[in-house]
């Protein structure tokens, strides 16, 4: 049985809520899959280079699953306008990042065969997943998901033909390019050894470090060795991977143990409530802001247990609390540049970082290409603006130091003119003002805030004053840190 997937009709029965995909979504072992489809995707040479080069997994661990999971949502729902305009969304992103890897080879991430090996690894981590909960797929629905990850590939390139159209020829193709193709990356090896180890707390749990890093000091390790031990065995073979005593059946245990939850009530996990509440801050205005702040106060009580039973242990994290609590309004010019600044996490401050911010802001407000491009354009004049001012060394980068040592040449007219065209973007009536529906849709984690006009609108000089003080590094308390600080 072959899995074309041509002809309208056709492609679009493979979408929305009665897709195997759609069926999954909510699935808790789909967590542990996507894990490891996301080090497949990134052994992949042109993968790894992009990831290391461009985003933001790294730094914005959390803001990257939400965008990520609201994508694939739109991607697989029923709306055929709402997938092709998130595909060409997509479609836009990838073909700002280009380049060369530390060894000189160049990647694109517009490669057809590269973009379709990224769905060859979410169809083949599906279904390893059901075989090592113990629920294999059988034919008839493994051919069924098949020509439904066909169909996503196709909504994004136009068509399928980079993967086999036949289920049969998928396999061979899916083991010569572990074997032959995959490398021990440096973007592989974050996922398994560093993400982990420096997970931050998502929003929720962000007033308890304690407890935070001693959870992720147990889970940390414990998933690296189940997403190492669920790997194909050459690529681990290749990739020089450890085999841990006991791991193989920690990961088994772990998938069956997952797949126990099909017993539970239908409804009881839904992996968008999941995220948005781990996403809320306590003092948000959002309608689950009282289930979120009764969260993290018996978390702070647990925290402060935990440093009750070890009072000898360092706290490795830093200090978290908001800087209202703490009385401050500005903060230090590292900090300023490790949280904001630095959104890939490298250490240095390129144009990466910047068009990471312009692509967090784009998503934010599902712009349309017109829009999103002068957005782009305006962080990328600033960028030009920042690398004549600051790169004293001429390497093409900005490092800490250099940031640290000059400041207050940050708050230029090319930041003035990135203030501006957010505020167009976030306008779009056309007003002159942020009315509240725009307003959240830019700054969605709703913390409280009394806008200054009388009319409940936010103008336009507010609106550039306010960013140019926060990305100037001058103003801590402001939306802004949930938007571009937050991980």
């Amino acid at each position: 049985m072959t899995t074309t997937t041509t002809g309208t009709t056709d492609e679009a029965s493979f979408f929305g809520p009665d897709s195997q995909f759609s069926a999954f979504f909510d699935d808790p072992r789909w967590a542990l899959a996507m894990i490891r489809a996301t080090v497949l995707e990134a052994a992949h040479p042109q993968i790894g280079a992009a990831l290391v080069d461009n985003s933001t997994f790294v730094a914005h661990p959390w803001r990257r699953l939400r965008n990520t999971f609201l994508s694939m949502r739109r991607m697989f729902g029923a709306d055929p306008a709402v997938r092709e305009r998130e595909a060409a969304r997509l479609n836009r992103l990838h073909a700002r990042m280009s380049g060369s890897d530390s060894r000189g080879r160049a990647y694109d991430a517009m490669d057809r065969a590269t973009r379709a090996w990224v769905v060859a690894t979410l169809f083949e981590s599906a279904v390893t997943m059901c075989r090592l909960s113990g629920q294999p797929l059988g034919q008839d629905s493994m051919e069924r998901m098949y020509a439904e990850y066909r169909a996503f590939l196709a909504a994004l390139d136009g068509d399928a033909e980079e993967l086999p159209e036949d289920l049969n020829d998928f396999w061979p193709y899916f083991d010569r390019v572990v074997e032959n193709e995959l490398e021990n990356t440096e973007a592989a090896r974050v996922i398994l050894y560093r993400l982990f180890d420096h997970l931050p707390a998502p929003a929720l749990l962000d007033g308890a470090p304690a407890l935070w890093a001693a959870g992720r000091a147990i889970g940390g390790p414990l998933l690296g060795a189940i997403t190492v031990a669920s790997l194909p065995e050459p690529y681990r073979r290749r990739a020089g991977l450890p085999e841990t005593p006991g791991a193989s059946t920690l990961m088994q245990g772990a998938y069956l143990a997952a797949g126990l939850a099909r017993f539970l009530p239908a409804g009881w996990i839904n992996a968008e409530s999941i995220i948005e509440t781990l996403s809320l801050s306590p003092d948000s205005d959002d309608p689950r802001a009282r289930t979120a702040a009764a969260l993290n106060s018996r978390v702070k009580r647990a925290a402060a247990l935990l440093r009750l039973l070890t009072p000898l242990g360092a706290d490795p994290e830093p200090d978290r609390s908001s800087p209202t609590d703490r009385g401050e309004g500005r903060r230090s010019a590292e900090e300023f540049f490790r949280t904001v600044l630095d959104q890939t996490g490298d250490g240095l401050l390129d144009w990466p970082d910047l068009a990471a911010m312009a692509r967090e802001l784009s998503t934010r407000l599902d712009l349309d290409e017109p829009e999103e491009t002068r957005l782009y354009d305006a962080f990328a004049a600033w960028w030009r603006e920042l690398q004549a001012a600051l790169d004293t060394d001429g390497d093409g980068r900005v490092s800490a130091e250099e940031y640290a040592a000059a400041v207050p040449s940050l708050a230029g007219p090319a930041l003035i003119r990135v203030a501006e065209a957010l505020f167009e973007a976030t306008d779009r009536d056309g007003s002159g003002t942020i009315d509240a529906v725009e307003y959240r849709a830019l700054f969605r984690t709703a913390f409280h805030r009394d806008l200054d006009t009388t009319d409940g609108t936010y103008g336009r000089s507010a609106f550039v004053g306010d960013f140019v003080s926060f990305m100037s590094g001058r103003r801590t308390s402001t939306p802004y840190d949930p938007l571009l600080a937050d991980a």
